[in-house]
C-alpha cells in the first residue's frame, strides 16, 4: 500500500483547520500510539488510537487574518453545542492562564517539569563547544563574524546563547532576501533521548515580493483538533514580529507533517463539527 498524501490550499488558518479535520475521515488511517503522548504508559490496552494522515501539506494564503483576535482560531457555531477547540485566552493570555502560548513560543521561560519549550529552542539556543571554537578562530569562510552583543548572542551563567529569531532578522536586514539558509531550528539529534520530543521541528523562512513567508513549518506529530490552531496562531505572531523588524510585509505559510492526527477523544467532536455522523 502506498502512502496517501493530502494537500490543502486554505484562505486562512480556521479554513485550513476545517478542511484538514473534514478530509481526515476520508484520507486518514487508524493506528495505536506505541510511544509518546497517550501511549498508555506502556500498557497497550490503555493506549489511545489516532486517526492520522500519512503525510499532510497545507498552503495558507492569508494566515494573518484575525491575528490578535478570536477570528484567527476556529469558531464553532453555537448550534453545534460543542466548545471551540482552542480558547483565545490560551493563546494570547487571560483569566485562568498563568502563561500565554505566545510566551511559550517567543520566550525562554521554562516551568517546572518542562524538558524544553519552543521559545527556549528559538531564542536561547546554547552554542556548542564546536561553534565556540570556530568563533574563536574567526575564520569568515566558516563562521558568521558576530560578536557577543547581548541581543543576538548573549551570555547567561557563563554560557553563550544564540537568539535565532534576532539572528535571522539581522541577516535579512544586512544582506537582503537572497538567502536560503534562514531556518529557525527546533529539532536536535539528542531529542531522540526524550520520551516526548518537540513536535515542531523547524520553520523555514523566505522573502519573496517583499513579503516574509514561513515555508515550510514542519511538525513531526501534530494534534489537529487543538494543537494546530494554537501552534499556527502563535507562529503567525512570530512571523508578524519578524516581518515588522525586517521592514517587509507579512506573507503566507506552507505547513507539513508526517503525523497530523486526531485522538479518539476528539473524534466524536470532529464528526459533529463536520457533519460526518
Amino acid at each position: 500500500m502506498v502512502l496517501k498524501t493530502h494537500h490543502i490550499v486554505a484562505r486562512d488558518l480556521p479554513d485550513l483547520w476545517f478542511q484538514a479535520v473534514s478530509g481526515l475521515f476520508n484520507k486518514g488511517r487508524k493506528f495505536v500510539v506505541d510511544q509518546g503522548s497517550y501511549d498508555g504508559d506502556g500498557n497497550k490496552k490503555d493506549a489511545q488510537e489516532r486517526l492520522q494522515y500519512d503525510f499532510f501539506t497545507g498552503h495558507i494564503l492569508n494566515p494573518g487574518y484575525g491575528s490578535g483576535t478570536p477570528e484567527i482560531l476556529p469558531q464553532i457555531p453555537a448550534h453545534y453545542n460543542i466548545p471551540n477547540p482552542v480558547a483565545f485566552e490560551y493563546v494570547y493570555g487571560g483569566e485562568g492562564y498563568t502563561r500565554s502560548y505566545l510566551e511559550y513560543v517567543m520566550t525562554a521561560v521554562k516551568q517546572p517539569g518542562e524538558s524544553y519549550t519552543y521559545g527556549e529552542r528559538l531564542v536561547k539556543a546554547e552554542l556548542s563547544d564546536r561553534i565556540l571554537a570556530l568563533m574563536f578562530q574567526g575564520n569568515p569562510k566558516m563562521i558568521n563574524p558576530r560578536k557577543v552583543d547581548g541581543k543576538i548572542i548573549f551570555m547567561d551563567n557563563d554560557r553563550l546563547y544564540l537568539n535565532q529569531i534576532e539572528a535571522i532578522i539581522d541577516t535579512y536586514k544586512k544582506f537582503g532576501p537572497g538567502n536560503n539558509q534562514m531556518v529557525l531550528q527546533v529539532a536536535q539529534p539528542e531529542d531522540l533521548q526524550l520520551k516526548d520530543p518537540p513536535c515542531l521541528r523547524s520553520i523555514g523562512t523566505q522573502i519573496i515580493d517583499n513579503k516574509l513567508h514561513f515555508t515550510p513549518v514542519e511538525f513531526r506529530s501534530w494534534d489537529l483538533w487543538g494543537g494546530l490552531p494554537a501552534n499556527l496562531a502563535a507562529i503567525q505572531g512570530i512571523k508578524e514580529y519578524m516581518a515588522g523588524e525586517i521592514g517587509v510585509e507579512d506573507g503566507e505559510m506552507i505547513v507539513q507533517s508526517k503525523g497530523l492526527h486526531i485522538y479518539t477523544y476528539a473524534e466524536e467532536l470532529a464528526k459533529i463539527r463536520c457533519m460526518k455522523r
